[in-house]
């Protein structure tokens, strides 16, 4: 595997933890054959007497991956023979793998005494890793213990499982700087808090995040970036206020935390994203997983499209980071129980509101379907039909990628009134949901029923929507910035499925006018700062072309200024000379 740029490698904490295979269990000395991992602060005295053959590791490498177990043996085979096997995690410690050499993984180099004697190089067979150990040192691996087992014993290998990452392991925050963000962020499982040091907000999350790092111990790492030390990094990160937390998946795809930042809102929500983002769902669990869940996707397929499916599935659920969770089956029971057709199959199902019979989309699936279609469909079914907005659905719900209309009524903080609104809005959304295909004949846009607490959110919805009353109801278009507040026919829109459906259908096809979130100054602001953004992004990824622009504008304001200065001489010279009609008295 060749790298792209190892001064720029991920150095966050991660390393390999590698387990002895069962048949090399049975050959080896008693010793345990664990490899020793070394750091900068010990690898030139760990190395300075003796062989040491060092491995140069990285853990998201799938070339190391399926070296390990090869390498697992080795270190055992040389427990003991003055040959000594360690490894250097170059995601955690890219300067000492630069400083040793390194341009691939995985990488051996041999060392004599401290001195570096020969990179192996070539096909990664255990028969040409001894051969070329014994070249240079004369040391050959211990014999395998003679075996004198009967035959009737069972003596089958028992396949290697593939070796796990062992991420943050020391379970603390690892703070990142522009040589090593790249890296890391494109190897995922990272979370990642861009902070400054004045801010009070970053300064109250400190020892949370610090906690939260202990939490996520072997499972997620946790890190910063300070922004005041990094700005163009952060800049390039999109960060637009300080502390912004971001979650990094393998490939670099990006995620936004926006909910609670209470150490047990987070780590729930951290523990959901490092789940594996495909599961395996038995019949007899289905009730189960839809009363844990207002949202699950269902695959259901062929046992012979298993591994194709589901890796494709699986490439494409990575980025929901387990919200909502993604299962196959191959069991027919849920056919029936769906009342779909053997031939429907394979078929992604979305299921909602806890109702576990009616899926309210699908999508027939294929090994051929375009990413972005079924990226699309994942992303635009992800949210129930009702669900409370606050803290920590915000920005889940109004920033959706596909921009959905959001019912908003506003409820009371507690009591029965509460409850009842609630169910109102609940029962609406159903009938929304279940309306019969005549009704549906509108232009495809999501459509969320969401309730909110008018009393702890009195302020904003006040100024952002004139909401004052318990039960009150406006459709928001939060993209733009716009809202209705009435039906088509001017009437302001009540909690009832009727008025609601109406406002909905104006809203879909253009039927009527939105009323703006914002003020005229506000809105006047908006767009002065969203043509200075604009022109800054040029000039960001133009600059050759802004350069060019500039100089033109230049040298015209230089010409034209001395064009004007010119003429001027020139009737100031004629005035003169004729400013008493032609007399020279």
């Amino acid at each position: 595997m060749r790298l792209f740029s190892l001064k720029g490698l991920a150095r966050f904490p991660c390393s390999l933890l590698i387990a002895s295979l069962a048949l090399a269990g049975s050959a080896l000395p008693a010793k345990s054959a664990a490899s020793e991992v070394l750091t900068p602060d010990n690898f030139k005295q760990t190395i300075s007497e003796g062989y040491w053959f060092i491995e140069h590791f990285s853990p998201w490498c799938p070339h190391c991956r399926d070296f390990a177990p090869l390498w697992d043996e080795l270190v055992g085979d040389y427990t003991g023979t003055g040959v000594h096997l360690a490894q250097v995690n170059c995601a955690v410690h890219g300067d000492l793998c630069t400083e040793n050499g390194i341009s691939g993984y995985p990488q051996m180099n041999l060392y004599q005494d401290g001195r570096m004697v020969e990179t192996f190089k070539g096909s990664r067979s255990r028969e040409r890793l001894v051969a070329f150990v014994q070249k240079h040192t004369s040391i050959e691996p211990l014999p395998p213990v003679s075996s004198a087992k009967s035959h009737t014993e069972d003596h089958q290998i028992t396949p290697h499982p593939e070796p796990s990452i062992n991420l943050n392991p020391n379970g603390e925050v690892l703070a990142l700087t522009p040589a090593t963000f790249k890296n890391a962020a494109a190897e995922g499982n990272i979370f990642v808090k861009f902070f400054a040091p004045w801010c009070g907000h970053c300064k109250k999350l400190a020892p949370v995040w610090t906690k939260l790092a202990t939490e996520m111990q072997h499972k997620l790492t946790i890190a910063e970036v300070n922004c005041d030390d990094h700005k163009a990094l952060c800049k390039e990160q999109d960060v637009e206020g300080f502390p912004m937390l971001f979650l990094y998946s393998a490939g670099g795809q990006k995620t936004e935390y926006t909910g609670s930042r209470k150490l047990e809102v987070m780590k729930s929500w951290a523990d959901k994203a490092v789940k594996p983002s495909v599961s395996k769902l038995e019949y007899s669990e289905l009730e189960e997983v839809m009363k844990e869940n207002s949202v699950i996707y269902l695959l259901i397929h062929q046992s012979e499209d298993e591994h194709l499916l589901k890796n494709t599935l699986t490439k494409a659920a990575r980025p929901l980071l387990g919200s909502p969770p993604v299962f196959t089956s191959t069991d027919r029971s849920f056919l029936s129980h769906l009342s779909l057709p053997e031939s429907s199959v394979p078929l992604l199902l979305a299921l909602k509101d806890h109702d576990s019979h009616t899926p309210t989309s699908t999508l027939q699936l294929s090994a051929n379907i375009p990413e972005k279609e079924l990226n699309s469909w994942l992303t635009n079914n992800r949210l129930p039909t009702s669900m409370e907005l606050g803290d920590g659905t915000f920005q889940q719900v109004m920033k959706a990628p596909h921009q959905p209309l959001v019912v908003i009524v506003s409820v009371p903080s507690e009591g029965s009134e509460r409850t009842q609104l609630i169910q109102q809005v609940e029962t609406i959304g159903q009938k929304w949901r279940q309306r019969a295909d005549s009704e549906k004949g509108l232009p495809e846009r999501g459509i969320v029923f969401t309730w909110m607490d008018g009393e702890r959110w009195a302020t904003w919805l006040k100024s952002m929507y004139g909401i004052s009353d318990h039960g009150a109801v406006v459709i928001a278009d939060h993209g733009k910035l716009v809202y209705y507040d009435t039906e088509p026919n001017g009437s302001r829109i009540s909690l009832s499925s009727t008025s609601i459906f109406a406002a909905l259908q104006g809203a879909l096809t253009g039927a009527y006018h939105p009323k703006n979130s914002e003020n005229a100054v506000e809105r006047m602001a908006r767009y002065l700062n969203s043509k200075l953004t604009t022109i800054e992004t040029s000039v960001t990824n133009h600059p050759l072309m802004t350069a060019v622009i500039l100089a033109v504008a230049v040298i015209g304001l230089f010409l034209g200024l001395r064009r004007l200065f010119s003429e001027d001489d020139q009737n100031g010279y004629y005035q003169h000379a004729n400013g008493k009609g032609g007399r020279l008295d």
